[in-house]
């Protein structure tokens, strides 16, 4: 007698979802590299019960953000472009300039460009907090730091 296996795939629901809170220090850190470990945490792949359709990830404060660095010349280079919707309203500005005036803006764009387009992605944002300096106003939640590692010896776990 052969025992029938059920084949009924397992999806989570708004209510089974445990969101944790992670604190993640942004100085030194490269944007980019950093800015997709944020987007894996805030869209939950990083969990077993990831479900496309609903917002299984948790929430990520990140202190010094005004110490994010990039590689080669990228801070004259790399330009932010916004539009005023009026004629002649579109600005430009460099990597540097923006971090001097708004370094929260800088990550939540490289993040952001890093989320699915649609309503779930915009609801994942939300759970981004960027902070310049060490504090944040999150210490009721306990955010657990989360170290960022990279290349082979963060696959392998050493």
């Amino acid at each position: 007698m052969t025992v029938a296996h059920s084949q009924k795939s397992w999806r989570a629901n708004t209510g089974d979802v445990k969101q944790a809170w992670h604190l993640i220090d942004a100085s030194g850190q490269n944007l980019g590299r950093m800015a997709s470990k944020i987007a894996v945490l805030l869209m939950g792949k990083h969990k077993p019960t990831y479900t496309q359709n609903v917002d299984t990830g948790d929430f990520v404060v990140v202190t010094n953000v005004e110490k994010v660095v990039v590689s080669g010349r990228k801070s004259e280079l790399k330009e932010y472009l916004s539009f005023s919707l009026y004629p002649g309203g579109q600005r430009r500005e460099n990597f540097a300039s923006l971090q001097q005036r708004f370094p929260e803006k800088i990550v939540m764009l490289a993040v952001r460009r890093m989320l699915p387009k649609n309503k779930i992605g915009r609801h994942m944002l939300t759970k981004l907090k960027l902070y310049k300096g060490g504090s944040h106003p999150h210490a009721a939640q306990k955010p657990q730091p989360y170290t960022i590692t990279y290349g082979q010896k963060a696959a392998l776990g050493k």
